[in-house]
C-alpha cells in the first residue's frame, strides 16, 4: 500500500498538475485557494473567534494571556525559580538509564523545539512587525515569559498521565490528561469532550501551521534565491512530501534522532547571523528597544492602535512557542524521567529559547534594518510573506546570507513538519485507533503538497484558527488540574532541597 501511495505522489500528481495547467493555465491554483479561503477559513473564523463585548479582544487571545498569567502565579514563578535546574536536567545531570521512556530529556526538548523553533521565528516575527509594528515584539516577549509556566504545567501533566503500552510505545499528551485527569476529578464526561475537541483541533493544526504553512513560507523565501521555483511551486511541495514521508514512517524515535541533529545546527547558524548583524549595529539596539516599548503601549501606534498591536503580538507568540495549546506535552510524554515534574521543568526552556531569544533577535534585525517600513517590501507584508521579508532584512547587511538562510529555512520547515506530524498522528490514533495511522500520514503528505500552491494568507489564517483553538480545551483542563501539579511541584522541590 505504501508503495502505491508513493507511486501516486511521485508520478500521478505531477501528471495531473501538468494536464490541468494545459487546460486552464495558472487558474487551478487560484480556484483551489479561493475555495479554501471561502469555505474552510471563513466559517472556522466565525465559529472559533468572536470579540469580547466592550473590549473587542478575541476570546482566545484573552484566554491564552489570562491562562499564562494564572499558571505563573499558581506555580509561584516556576519559570524563574527552576530555570537553572532545567538546564541541569537537559545536560543529563539527573539522567538514569533505568528510567522508563523512549527518548532523553535533550531529545524530547529538541523534538518539541523543532516544532516551535521554525518559521514562526523567521516568518512569524516578520509578519507581526510588518502588520503590527515594532510594539508587537514586546507582547511576544511577555507572552513567551508567561508561557514558560503554561508549558511547565502541560508537560508535567503529559508525563503524569502517559500510558506505556506492552510494545514499549508511549501514549501521552493533552488528550490523556484531559480524559484521565478530569475523570479522577469526577468530570469524566467533560474530560472526554475536551480530549476529543483537542484532538480534532490538533489534527487541523498539524495539517496547517505544522505543515502547509511551513511549506508556503519556506517556498516564498527560497524562491528569492532559486527563482525557477516560481514557475514550478508544486515541485517543491512534492520534494518536501517525499523527504518528510521518509522520516515520519519511523515514529518518535526516528523523529527525535533527526531533530536532535538538525535543531542545534540550524539554531546556531541563524543566531550567529543575527548576532553579526546586531553587532554591526550595536549602537542602534537601545533605540530599537525604546521603539518597541513605546509602540507597545501607544494608543496611536500604527497598524490598529494599542489593541491591534497587542492582539498581533500575542497571536504570533503563541503560534511560535505553542505555550498553552498542549502540543509539546505529546513529545515530552515520551521522555525518560524519574518524576513527571522533571519534564515540566525541562519544558520551560522552550518558550525562553524560542520567543525570548530567537524571536527577539529576529525582531531587532528587522527593526534596525528598517525592512518593515521600506516601501519596496510593502507587497511582501501585504501577502504575509514573512520569510522573504526577513531575508531582505538580512541581505541588506550580509548580501550573500540569503543563500545560507534558504538552507536554514528549509531545515526549520522540515524539522517543524516532522514533529507536528507526530503530534497530529498521536491525536489521530487516539480518535481512530492504531490501524488508522497510515491514513493520517498520507493525509499529512497531501497537505504538504497543497502547501506549495495555497497562498500564505489563507494558510496563516487556517493555522491561527486551529492552533490557537487548541487552547480552549487545553487551558480549561490545565486550570482544573493545576492543584495536582502545584502539589507535585512542592513535593519535588522538597526532595531536591532547593
Amino acid at each position: 500500500m505504501i508503495k502505491n501511495v508513493l507511486t501516486f505522489i511521485v508520478f500521478t500528481i505531477p501528471q495531473l498538475v501538468h494536464a490541468k495547467n494545459e487546460e486552464v493555465p495558472n487558474n487551478w491554483e487560484k480556484d483551489l485557494d479561493t475555495f479554501f479561503g471561502e469555505y474552510v477559513v471563513s466559517p472556522l473564523a466565525k465559529l472559533l473567534f468572536w470579540p469580547i463585548p466592550g473590549i473587542e479582544i478575541p476570546l482566545v487571545v484573552a484566554w491564552l494571556l489570562g491562562g499564562a498569567l494564572f499558571f505563573t502565579l499558581r506555580m509561584r514563578f516556576v519559570n524563574i525559580r527552576l530555570f537553572k535546574h532545567a538546564i541541569d536536567l537537559v545536560r543529563g545531570k539527573y539522567d538514569n538509564s533505568e528510567q522508563v521512556g523512549e527518548v532523553t530529556h535533550f531529545q524530547a526538548l529538541t523534538t518539541a523545539l523543532s516544532a516551535t523553533v521554525g518559521l514562526g521565528n523567521i516568518a512569524g516575527v516578520a509578519i507581526a512587525i510588518g502588520t503590527g509594528g515594532p510594539g508587537a515584539t514586546f507582547w511576544m516577549i511577555l507572552v513567551g515569559f508567561l508561557g514558560m509556566s503554561s508549558k511547565f504545567t502541560e508537560c508535567a501533566l503529559g508525563q503524569k498521565y502517559r500510558k506505556i503500552r506492552k510494545d514499549g510505545r508511549i501514549m501521552g499528551g493533552a488528550m490523556h490528561y484531559l480524559s484521565q485527569g478530569l475523570k479522577e476529578k469526577k468530570l469524566g464526561g467533560l474530560g472526554g469532550l475536551l480530549a476529543g475537541l483537542f484532538c480534532l483541533l490538533c489534527i487541523g493544526g498539524s495539517l496547517g501551521g505544522g505543515n502547509s504553512f511551513q511549506v508556503v513560507q519556506s517556498l516564498d523565501m527560497i524562491k528569492t534565491v532559486v527563482p525557477e521555483l516560481a514557475d514550478y511551486p508544486w515541485g517543491y511541495g512534492l520534494l518536501m512530501a517525499i523527504l518528510v514521508g521518509l522520516v515520519i514512517v519511523g515514529g518518535i524515535k526516528s523523529i527525535a534522532r533527526v531533530a536532535s541533529l538538525i535543531v542545534p545546527i540550524m539554531c546556531g547558524i541563524y543566531l550567529l547571523a543575527c548576532l553579526f548583524i546586531l553587532g554591526s549595529h550595536l549602537g542602534e539596539i537601545p533605540a530599537a528597544f525604546s521603539l518597541i516599548i513605546e509602540q507597545a503601549f501607544s494608543p496611536d501606534a500604527a497598524f490598529g492602535g494599542f489593541l491591534g498591536v497587542l492582539i498581533i503580538g500575542i497571536k504570533r507568540a503563541v503560534f511560535s512557542n505553542e505555550a498553552g495549546i498542549g502540543s509539546a506535552a505529546i513529545a515530552h510524554s515520551a521522555a525518560k524521567v524519574k518524576d513527571p515534574i522533571e519534564e515540566g521543568i525541562v519544558a520551560i526552556l522552550e518558550p525562553f529559547i524560542d520567543t525570548i531569544v530567537v524571536c527577539t533577535m529576529t525582531a531587532l534585525v528587522i527593526i534596525i534594518t528598517g525592512a518593515y517600513i521600506d516601501p519596496a517590501n510593502a507587497e511582501l507584508i501585504a501577502k504575509n510573506q514573512g520569510g522573504a521579508l526577513t531575508s531582505v532584512a538580512m541581505s541588506s547587511v550580509i548580501p550573500w546570507f540569503p543563500y545560507i538562510l534558504a538552507i536554514a529555512v528549509f531545515l526549520f520547515a522540515f524539522s517543524t513538519m516532522i514533529s507536528w506530524s507526530y503530534y497530529g498522528e498521536r491525536c489521530w490514533v487516539y480518535l481512530f485507533g492504531d490501524k488508522s495511522s497510515l491514513i493520517y500520514k498520507i493525509l499529512f503528505l497531501v497537505f504538504t503538497f497543497l502547501g506549495s500552491i495555497i497562498t500564505a494568507t489563507n494558510i496563516l489564517d487556517f493555522s491561527d484558527l486551529m492552533i490557537l483553538g487548541m487552547a480552549f480545551p487545553n487551558i480549561l483542563g490545565l486550570f482544573i488540574l493545576s492543584g495536582i501539579v502545584r502539589k507535585d511541584l512542592d513535593n519535588y522541590i522538597k526532595s531536591l532541597h532547593i
